[in-house]
């Protein structure tokens, strides 16, 4: 009996065994480029705002976080969105509003946040009102 017919068995087995880690490495290589490509960054901002400058504030939050969000988009090659929310102490809300909350995960209500912006300033206005008498 010859030995040389088990190094034939080892051969193919370590040929099969390499395979097998390089099918790993490729799977483990594409799942991590679908995650970079599924992971977005959302940036949210908030602010209630005096009545007559609420689409110029909305332009201001966009473009204040817009460096941020191209070097987000640079280095770690993730998407990344800009999201304003905008409210006048009055209620007083922008076109974009409804469109820019739909981009948020979960579910939001313009009128609970409209509520708030009021019930805030009547606070703000009572606690003033109170110092000064």
């Amino acid at each position: 009996m010859d030995g040389g017919d088990n190094d034939y068995d080892y051969e193919y087995d370590v040929i099969i065994i390499i395979i097998i880690i390089i099918i790993i490495i490729i799977i483990i290589i594409i799942i991590i480029i679908i995650i970079i490509i599924i992971i977005i960054i959302i940036i949210i901002d908030v602010a209630i705002t005096a009545g007559r400058n609420i689409v110029q504030k909305e332009a201001g939050k966009k473009l204040k976080y817009k460096c941020l969000c191209i070097e987000i988009k640079r280095t770690w090659i993730l998407k990344c969105m800009i999201i304003p929310v905008i409210i006048g102490v009055t209620g007083i809300v922008t076109r974009s509003l409804r469109k820019n909350l739909e981009a948020v995960p979960g579910k939001h209500s313009i009128d609970s946040l409209q509520k708030t912006a009021i019930l805030g300033t009547s606070h703000i206005i009572r606690k003033v009102l109170q110092c000064e008498s």
